[in-house]
Formats: C-alpha cells, structure tokens, sequence
C-alpha cells in the first residue's frame, strides 16, 4: 500500500484551520498587539512612579536654564556692540587725523597730498558709515534680548510661586489621604492589622463558645469527667445548701455574742451546729460511694 496519500490526508487533517483557508494570522499583528501591551504597561507604571513636585521643580529649572541662556545672549550682544563702539572711535579718530593732514598739505602747497589724504579719509568714512549700520542694528537686538530676559523673568517668577504653591497642596492632600486611609482602614497596612485582629476576635469567640458547651455537657451528665474534679448538679445542690447554713449560725453566734447571750443560747446554738453538720456528714456519704461508668 502506497503511504504517499495517506500522509498527504493526514497532513491537510492536523493543519489548523486558519491555515487551511489561508487566512492565518500574520506575525505583524501579535507584534503590534505585543507592543500595544508593553506601551500601556509602560505608561502605567510611569504614572504610579511619576511624583508632580518632581516635575515641577524639573520644569522650573529648564526655564532657569532659558533664562540663563538669554541673559548670556544679551551679554554677547552687548560686548559685541561695545567692540563696534571702539571700532568706530578708532576709525572717526583716524578720519580726523587724515583731515587736518589735508589741509596742513593744501597749506604748503601740496595739493597731492592733500588729494590722498582727503581719498583716504573717503574709504574710511565709509567703513563708518558700515559700522555705524551695525552698532544700530545690535543696539536693537540688544533691546529686544534685554525686554525678552525681563519677559521671561517675570514668568520664571510667577511660575516659581504658582510651582510653590502645588506643591504644598499636593503634599497637603497627600498627606490628607494618608491619614484618610490610616483612620477608614483603606490602606495596606491598616488593613492587615484590621484582618488580624478580626481573626483574633473570631477565634476567641469560637474558643469560648467551645468551652461553654463542653461545661453544658459535663453538667448535664452527657461527657464524663475523667480528672473526677467535676461535680454533678446534685451534689453541687447539695454543697450549696450545706454552706447557706453554716453561714446562718455563724451569723447567729456572732449576734448572741453581742449582745451577752446566756450560756443556755450558746449551747442551744451548738447544738444546733451539731444538728446542722450530722445531715452535712449524711450527705457528703452517697459522695463517698463508688460510681460505676457505663461501659
């Protein structure tokens, strides 16, 4: 028999279905689901650590570093604009010089000099003129840097306040919510202190109520007392009437003592004692008596 069919079978048998019609699953889709995941647990996780106070102090010295960076930009213009300034004194200096060189020439009669020496003063006047156009110009961007620098400052500021104050009703409110949790139980660690003390009290509940029943079951007669200290209810009676009367003639010796009794009541009253301790010793017999446990 030829295997070749029957593994062909087999194999279209144990393909999945998805794969059969040809519509499996690209892999893209679980990486994108994949990473879907991460981003969102990522984000999560961001948010619990993410503490505002930090961040705004953060925020606040960006805007430090900003403003210092300006304040360096104006400095630079300045200094850039005041070497303009000697540059320009230089060159005016130089423009006079060349003047009265001219007209010291044109006084001696030489009027070649006083050609080139006025030629001179020319180009150099126009490398004034150039210079003159820039100072202007850094002049205005030095205002302009200086009216920013005080723009940005006054909003550092304002932000530095406003930043101050989040911050103290955010630790207010924190530590509101702490106290919140602490009081209702809320959190973590009130809570397992809330458990263990419920266990507690449900244990000893059922150690009690444990306990009650078995003194309800020895009393009653139900569970035998193998230690022989526990009495039934009958001699129990018995013991309690037995002690109400020798409390009565104490009680009544006591009175024939105050008040001068003759030998007759004392004798009456010891009498009487031996009355009261002969049933007292009558019943303390059947106590005596062995009981037979049943088998």
């Amino acid at each position: 028999m030829d295997a070749g069919p029957v593994l062909w079978v087999l194999s279209q048998v144990l393909k999945p279905e998805s794969v059969r019609r040809g519509r499996a699953k690209p892999m893209s889709g679980v990486m994108k689901r994949m990473g879907m995941i991460f981003r969102a647990k990522a984000n999560k996780a961001l948010d619990r650590a993410e503490d505002p106070r930090e961040t705004l102090d953060y925020s606040y010295q960006k805007q430090l570093e900003l403003l210092q960076k300006v304040r360096r930009g104006v400095a630079d213009v300045a200094t850039s604009r005041k070497r303009l300034e000697l540059q320009l004194n230089q060159l005016q200096s130089q423009s006079g010089k060349l003047e009265d060189q001219g007209r010291k020439a044109l006084a001696l009669g030489r009027e070649d000099l006083a050609r080139e020496a006025l030629s001179r003063r020319a180009a150099l006047q126009q490398q004034v003129t150039d210079l003159e156009t820039q100072h202007a110009t850094l002049q205005g961007e030095e205002e302009k840097l200086t009216l920013a620098a005080q723009r940005l400052q006054a909003k550092v500021d304002a932000f530095r306040t406003k930043k101050e104050t989040i911050k103290a009703t955010y630790t207010a409110a924190q530590a509101q919510t702490r106290i919140g949790e602490a009081f209702s139980g809320i959190s973590e660690e009130m809570g397992d202190v809330g458990l263990a003390i419920q266990r507690a009290e449900d244990k000893t509940a059922q150690l009690q109520a444990r306990a009650g029943a078995i003194d309800e079951l020895l009393a009653s007669g139900a569970l035998d007392d193998q230690s022989g200290m526990h009495k039934d209810d009958i001699q129990a009676e018995l013991d309690r009437l037995s002690g109400g009367t020798d409390v009565e003639l104490e009680l009544q010796r006591m009175k024939a003592e105050l008040a001068g009794g003759s030998t007759s009541d004392r004798q009456a009253i010891e009498g009487g004692q031996g009355q009261g301790q002969a049933p007292s010793q009558s019943q303390q017999q059947p106590q005596d008596t062995p009981r037979f446990d049943k088998q």
